[in-house]
């Protein structure tokens, strides 16, 4: 089914922030907690090292809020003007209290609702779905997304088919109606529950509420199956891109850039090269932050902000746990 937008109002993301923490974990510094190698970490992955915020007193919630507030003072917003925040997550702060009404709070966002989307490593995507359709809508005007993950506190650095991998960071956009006619013009995302098998965190849930078995089993750190996420990766990410070009009959020499989602390199490099895209039109910045799950997208669009001009053609593309999985197409307002 397409997606049709019957508003006259076109969301348009107008600003974009992030925060990344100082501290690197290098490969060199992997070598010496798991058996691995600089070679054989960046052939698999494209990875050289990945942010960590190591302060146990900090969350993902410390940054989304230093994201927020990179993105408020760049565009020199009064944060009671935003009407709400939506924080893709899946690593929440707690359980049951939304961290996305923290954030909010602590930025100021008074007049806000907030709440928290958890799609995996789709959820910024999803999240840019929601935000947009809650400015076409015409009920909001003001939308703040942020993705943000502390991966670091759900890896086990002695796993490494996952410790290479992830690493924590924050991103943030803001939509607003478009003025210049510019923005969201379509989506195809999608899921398969049968693909939980193959990505997990097992317990601390209602299937396996958290007990002594489920801790010394390890059962609560992040579980991949890496060849199976590599295949689905591939196959639907690719298949989401070209419906999206088909159904918008775009020529892939008109795209600016594609914004995927920083999960390995080679699954990036496999998606360009079945869509014919040369290496300059994908956004990349894995080499530097590994996969920081709802961040990359936000990461990518403010490592690549200055080379964005109004009308560039974007075609974003993500998949994730459960499996989620999905392509849109926006056309950059500023």
């Amino acid at each position: 089914m397409n997606y049709i937008n019957p508003s006259p109002i076109k969301a348009s993301i107008t600003a974009v922030g992030a925060y990344v923490p100082e501290e690197r974990l290098t490969n060199a510094d992997l070598e010496t907690m798991v058996e691995t190698n600089d070679d054989w970490i960046v052939a698999r992955t494209g990875i050289s090292e990945r942010r960590i915020l190591k302060d146990p007193t900090k969350g993902s919630s410390y940054m989304a809020i230093k994201a927020a507030q990179d993105l408020i003072n760049k565009r020199n917003l009064d944060p009671v003007e935003i009407d709400a925040v939506i924080v893709a997550t899946i690593t929440p702060d707690m359980n049951v209290a939304a961290t996305a009404a923290f954030v909010a709070s602590e930025i100021g966002a008074t007049n806000a609702f907030a709440y928290d989307l958890q799609a995996a490593c789709s959820g910024f995507l999803y999240g840019m779905s929601n935000a947009s359709s809650m400015i076409a809508s015409g009920r909001y005007q003001k939308v703040l997304l942020i993705g943000s993950d502390k991966m670091s506190s759900i890896i086990d650095y002695s796993d490494r088919t996952t410790c290479i991998i992830f690493g924590d960071g924050a991103g943030a956009v803001l939509f607003e109606g478009s003025d210049s006619g510019y923005g969201w013009e379509d989506e195809y995302l999608r899921s398969d529950g049968s693909g939980r098998m193959f990505l997990n965190i097992k317990a601390g849930g209602s299937l396996f509420p958290t007990s002594k078995e489920t801790l010394e089993g390890g059962m609560h750190s992040l579980y991949q199956d890496g060849k199976t996420v590599f295949k689905y990766a591939v196959s639907e990410m690719t298949n989401a891109v070209e419906q999206i070009i088909q159904r918008n009959k775009i020529d892939p020499e008109n795209i600016s850039y594609l914004v995927p989602h920083q999960a390995n390199k080679r699954i990036i490099d496999a998606i360009a090269k079945r869509i014919g895209l040369a290496d300059e039109k994908v956004m990349s910045n894995i080499e530097y932050f590994g996969n920081t799950t709802a961040a990359t997208l936000p990461l990518l669009l403010k490592d690549y902000e200055s080379k964005l001009s109004p009308g560039d053609q974007l075609v974003f593309a993500a998949f994730g746990g459960g499996f989620t999985w999905g392509a849109a197409y926006l056309t950059w307002a500023y």
